[in-house]
């Protein structure tokens, strides 16, 4: 089917107080995994790309996202195409022209006027291009003279007042928070603060995103669904699956050089973890 609109299907989750998995890739296997997984538990979903997988592919965003796009469409579930964390202004504009529907900007590591002004200039190009954005906002610096902290510093939480004015201002049309996740975590040891996020719900008028969720146990996230995220990115959890399973691979197969016997594995592992995962997410009885 022709590929999904990521900014549809989150306003569509949004209204439901459901959610959206998106899922980063990084390889074709990834790519197919995440399809596989998303038809087994009949749900939409949204491939992401990061500018991070852009620089592992010798910084060429359109193999892979033209590869992304050729699967999604032999999908059998609604597959959207998200082009994650950019920071170069010239990968940014690559977005529409490489079949991406929606980009997430990243100016969280910025001193707030200047991520406000970079990101009010990215959410202006972007809506001329049709293409819906994301931003994140972590913890506004400048108090005791502290730098800003990143939306997955240790310690951020952010602020519904300043997230609130930071959405109105830069025109965004949704907004990842700081409510205890984290990047890159590889156990499931994260906690968030519901609180916050009830506060966070009830000030602003776009969907909430919620990033590092891999680190985030499984009663975190239902919760974090139930509290207003209505679109929620994992990443590592698809690399810890991939690679445990290849490795188990490996270790009783040592004699194994086809690339095509330990890929297998590898994404196999990989479809069943996101179809658990999107399971856990789901809000229907």
């Amino acid at each position: 089917m022709p590929l999904a609109q990521t900014g549809a299907l989150v306003t569509e989750a949004a209204a439901k107080r459901s959610a959206v998995a998106a899922f980063n890739i990084i390889t074709l296997e990834h790519a197919e995994a995440v399809i596989a997984g998303a038809e087994a538990a009949h749900s939409p979903v949204v491939l992401q790309i990061s500018e991070n997988a852009v620089k592992f592919r010798y910084g060429r965003v359109l193999p892979l996202a033209r590869a992304a796009v050729a699967a999604a469409e032999a999908a059998s579930v609604p597959v959207a195409l998200h082009l994650d964390h950019v920071q170069r202004d010239d990968l940014l504009r690559q977005a529409a022209d490489a079949g991406f529907s929606s980009v997430m900007y990243d100016g969280g590591q910025l001193p707030y006027e200047q991520n406000l002004a970079a990101t009010r200039a990215a959410a202006d190009w972007a809506h001329t291009q049709g293409l819906w954005i994301e931003a994140e906002l972590g913890e506004v610096g400048g108090k005791n003279g502290q730098p800003p902290l990143d939306a997955h510093a240790p310690g951020a939480r952010t602020d519904p007042e300043e997230a609130r004015a930071f959405v109105a201002e830069s025109g965004v049309d949704a907004l990842a928070v700081a409510i205890g996740n984290t990047h890159a975590m590889t156990t499931r040891t994260a906690s968030l603060d519901h609180g916050l996020l009830a506060r966070l719900d009830a000030a602003l008028h776009v969907p909430l995103v919620l990033h590092g969720s891999s680190g985030v146990p499984d009663d975190e996230l239902t919760a974090a669904v139930a509290g207003g995220m209505a679109k929620i990115n994992i990443g590592t959890a698809l690399n810890i699956a991939m690679t445990d399973a290849i490795r188990a691979y490996l270790a009783a197969n040592p004699e194994a050089v086809d690339a095509r016997s330990y890929l297998t594995v590898g994404r196999q592992a990989m479809v069943q973890a996101v179809t658990r995962l999107i399971g856990v997410l789901s809000t229907e009885a």
